[in-house]
C-alpha cells in the first residue's frame, strides 16, 4: 500500500458487517475512508447456507435498502420470517405475528458471508481517492496528535486519519492498544450453529425453545432449510460436537420435541463461548469503538449485529454532519455525542438480555412459574405483545436518519 499524503477523514479496523457498513454510510456522505482488514475479502458462496446467520430487523433492512444494498442481498439469498414462536420445555408458549405490528416480516436472516460479500462490493463501486478497501493489511501502531491519528501498517505504509475506527470485533487488538478496558461475564455456555435440513417445512416462523441448559431456537432459511442456534453448558456443547451427524440430528429431535418432525441432515457444526462484554469507554482521543468491539451480549434474540449495525449508522451522521458543517469529524464533542447516544440505547438492551438469560437458562422452580406465567400473559395481552415486538424491531434504539422511513 502507498503512503498516503492527504489524511483521511475516518480509517477503520475491521472489515465485517458492521465496518464496512460505517464505511459505505461514510462513502456515501462524501468522507474520505478507508478499511484496513488482516484478513482477506469475504468470499460467499451459493451451495449450501452459510453457519453463521445474522437476523436482521426492519431497521437494519431499511439501512441497507438506504445505502442501495438490499436488493443485491434478496437476489442473492435472503430468508424473512413473520412469526415468532417461543415455548418453554415446561409447556407454556407465546407467538408473535408481523400482522400485530402493520409489518411484512418481523425479520429476515441473511448469511454473515453474504452480508459482508454485498457491502464490500458495494464499498469497490465507490472505489476511488477518496474511498479504499486494503485487505492483508493490519494496523501495527498508532500514534495519537492534536490533528490526526498516524498510523503504521503492517506493510511498512503511514496513513493519517482525523478519526479511527476499532470495528475488529470482540477481542478487538485495536481497543486494547488505545487503551480501552472492558468488563466481561462468561455465561458458561457455548452456542452451536449449523443449517439443518427438517422434515417439515419451517413455514416462515422462527422458533425458540426454552431449556434449563439454554435456549435452542430454529431459524428458517430458503429451501426449508433451518438455521440453528443452540445454547449448551460448555461440557454438553462439547459433547454434541464430537457427535456423528446421525446421532447429532437424534439429539436435536429430542431437544425440539420434533416441533418440525425429524431432521433429515445438517450442515458442518461450529460452537463459540458466550458471555456479555461492554467497554468501559465507546471513544477516546480522535478514536471511536463500534460493534462487538464496544459491546457483546446473548445471541438468544439475534440483536447483535443489529446493535452493530446501528452504531455503525450512527456514528456515520454524527461524522457526516460534521464534515457538512465543517468540523473536525474527530473532536472530544462530536464523538462524545456518539458514544452517548449509543451507550443509552445498547446498555438496556444488554440488561434485557441478562434478564433473559436469567429467568430463561435454569431448572429452579420459582423461576420456572414466573417465565410460564409471563408467557401465557404476554401471550393474552395484545398491547403488550405489540410493545414487545416494536422494541425488538429497532433494538430499543434511538434510530438514525438512515433507518427512519418506510421499513
Amino acid at each position: 500500500m502507498p503512503m498516503v499524503d492527504a489524511p483521511l477523514d475516518v480509517a477503520i479496523s475491521g472489515a465485517g458487517p458492521v465496518g464496512l457498513m460505517l464505511a459505505t454510510a461514510l462513502a456515501a456522505r462524501g468522507a474520505r475512508v478507508a478499511v484496513f482488514e488482516a484478513g482477506g475479502p469475504p468470499d460467499w458462496s451459493s451451495e449450501l447456507p452459510d453457519m453463521r446467520v445474522s437476523s436482521l430487523t426492519p431497521a437494519s433492512r431499511c439501512m441497507l435498502q438506504r445505502l442501495g444494498v438490499w436488493d443485491a442481498i434478496v437476489e442473492r439469498r435472503v430468508s424473512p420470517f413473520e412469526a415468532i414462536h417461543a415455548w418453554d420445555a415446561a409447556g407454556a408458549a407465546v407467538r408473535f405475528h408481523a400482522a400485530d405490528v402493520d409489518e411484512p416480516a418481523l425479520g429476515y436472516l441473511v448469511e454473515h458471508s453474504l452480508l459482508q460479500t454485498v457491502l464490500d462490493r458495494a464499498l469497490r463501486q465507490h472505489q476511488s481517492g477518496r474511498v479504499q478497501r486494503h485487505y492483508h493489511c493490519r494496523i501495527d501502531d498508532v500514534l495519537v496528535d492534536t490533528d490526526c491519528c498516524r498510523l503504521r501498517m503492517s506493510d511498512g505504509a503511514t496513513v493519517r486519519a482525523r478519526l479511527l475506527v476499532a470495528a475488529d470485533g470482540a477481542r478487538s487488538a485495536l481497543r486494547q492498544r488505545m487503551g480501552i478496558d472492558v468488563r466481561s461475564r462468561s455465561y458458561g455456555q457455548q452456542g452451536l450453529v449449523a443449517a439443518v435440513r427438517p422434515s417439515v417445512s419451517h413455514g416462515r416462523i422462527a422458533r425458540q425453545r426454552f431449556m434449563p441448559g439454554g435456549p435452542l431456537a430454529l431459524l428458517p432459511l430458503q429451501d426449508d432449510w433451518c438455521s440453528i442456534v443452540w445454547s449448551l453448558p460448555e461440557a454438553e456443547a462439547q459433547r454434541l460436537q464430537t457427535l456423528d451427524d446421525d446421532a447429532f440430528l437424534a439429539a436435536l429431535d429430542e431437544a425440539s420435541g420434533e416441533v418440525l418432525g425429524s431432521m433429515r441432515e445438517t450442515g458442518p457444526r461450529r460452537l463459540f463461548p458466550l458471555y456479555a462484554q461492554q467497554a468501559d469507554r465507546y471513544v477516546g482521543r480522535r478514536f471511536a469503538l463500534v460493534g462487538d468491539a464496544a459491546h457483546v451480549i446473548h445471541p438468544l434474540a439475534g440483536q447483535g449485529v443489529n446493535l452493530g449495525l446501528l452504531d455503525a449508522a450512527a456514528l456515520a451522521e454524527v461524522v457526516g454532519d460534521a464534515l457538512e458543517e465543517g468540523v473536525d469529524p474527530g473532536s472530544h464533542a462530536r464523538l462524545r455525542r456518539y458514544a452517548r447516544w449509543r451507550r443509552s440505547d445498547n446498555q438496556p438492551v444488554q440488561w434485557a438480555m441478562e434478564g433473559f438469560h436469567w429467568l430463561f437458562s435454569n431448572a429452579d422452580p420459582a423461576r420456572r412459574l414466573a417465565r410460564n406465567l409471563g408467557f401465557m400473559a404476554t401471550d393474552r395481552l395484545p398491547m403488550a405483545k405489540r410493545l414487545f415486538v416494536r422494541f425488538a424491531l429497532t433494538s430499543g434504539a434511538h434510530l438514525p436518519r438512515l433507518a427512519l422511513g418506510k421499513r
